[in-house]
């Protein structure tokens, strides 16, 4: 015969100071987990959002990102002539030559100044991505103008609309805002090609180039057909390959997450442990009651066991509400990549707080096996005159 479940609840209730402050050490640990979990995963859907399945990046061969790659003029026009690369309306190839850069800017959030993305690009590579203008206007060729993404706008005091700011050879006039949806090109600067190669005297080299091909079942055979022919020398991939692999940012801090929540949980199972003891100590008569009446050593040990699994689940519970105003928040972390701020939001949905309820029960299973133990073994006599 088992115990009621009843039973379990209305004794948390009874002792809901105790409960609470229990509830509240293990609802900590998994806020602490869950904020480690939604950043990871912030950061990995900013990545996901960014480029096309239908796009390749070509990198000079060796080089790790667009940062460390030198594209030439002449490599390019050659890449250009490739026959699986899609056309533009007007009969153009789909193919964007571009440098990026890394500058300075001083932020609300790093007084001494964060490393940013700065990318000189023409109209074919603002058509190869889902980017829109959503204050202000897009650069125009042959000016020092330069469009910021939504995160830079946020962040950066001086990459407002309407501002300048300083790189290169001067100063630069912020004319509009990108949005560029949940991709890290939010956190990018974008400006013309030939300005920002001129700026930093890079007149007969860039870092990459960004084609699109023909269709989906065109995209190996281009990678392949780049990366074969040695009189290129370059790198070919996804679009979406190269961004996946810049997900490693986050590893650091995962691993760095997870170890302090390793550290919190063990204290968490001790304080659910002793909650349990001090329950089992308290209740000694009830238990002997229970005997009594019928019920077996096995009902009480899952009895109490139960009901040290729902505390914690009380505890996981918390921890969720203490990690949804998390939500939504702007961050920023370095790239080992690119070496340059990467910004994006905490997501915290239901997949990041499921790990966290489970994390919880485990840490309530843990803690509370010992004195269902303990409360299974007193015997009946011995239980009624320690009451």
């Amino acid at each position: 015969m088992a115990i009621p479940i009843a039973y379990n609840i209305r004794n948390l209730i009874v002792r809901k100071t105790t409960t609470l402050m229990t509830a509240m050490g293990i609802g900590l640990t998994v806020a602490v987990l869950l904020a480690d979990l939604a950043l990871v995963n912030g950061l990995k859907q900013a990545f996901q959002a960014t480029g096309n399945p239908l796009q390749v990046l070509v990198l000079r061969k060796g080089g790790t990102s667009e940062v460390s790659s030198a594209m030439s003029h002449a490599v390019y026009q050659d890449l250009k002539t490739n026959p699986g690369i899609a056309r533009s309306s007007s009969g153009e190839p789909m193919a964007s030559l571009e440098m990026v850069a890394v500058i300075s800017l001083v932020g609300f959030d790093s007084p001494d100044g964060m490393s940013i993305s700065l990318r000189g690009l023409d109209d074919t590579g603002k058509q190869l991505r889902a980017v829109h203008i959503a204050e202000g206007r897009w650069f125009q060729a042959g000016r020092r103008e330069v469009v910021v993404g939504r995160s830079v706008a946020k962040r950066y005091p001086l990459a407002q609309l309407g501002k300048q700011i300083r790189f290169g050879k001067g100063l630069w006039d912020v004319v509009g805002v990108m949005d560029a949806g949940q991709s890290v090109f939010n956190s990018e600067i974008w400006g013309d090609l030939n300005q920002i190669t001129s700026d930093f005297n890079r007149q007969d080299t860039a870092s990459s180039v960004l084609l699109r091909a023909s269709d989906s079942g065109a995209v190996p055979a281009l990678v392949n057909s780049l990366n074969d022919d040695r009189r290129l020398n370059v790198t070919a991939m996804r679009e979406q390959a190269y961004y996946d692999n810049q997900t490693n940012a986050g590893a650091p801090l995962q691993i760095l997450g997870i170890f302090v929540s390793i550290v919190m949980a063990v204290g968490s199972s001790f304080a659910a442990m002793n909650t349990m003891f001090a329950a089992v100590s308290r209740r000694a008569m009830e238990i002997g009651t229970l005997r009594v009446l019928g019920f077996s050593r096995l009902s009480i040990l899952t009895s109490f066991f139960l009901e040290s699994v729902l505390l914690a689940g009380v505890g996981g519970l918390l921890g969720c509400l203490l990690a949804l105003p998390l939500n939504g928040v702007t961050t920023g972390v370095g790239s080992f990549a690119t070496f340059s701020e990467i910004a994006f939001n905490f997501r915290v949905t239901p997949q990041v707080m499921m790990p966290g309820v489970i994390f919880a029960l485990i840490l309530g299973a843990v803690g509370g096996l010992l004195p269902a133990r303990s409360a299974a073994r007193q015997e009946i006599l011995v239980a009624l005159r320690e009451g």
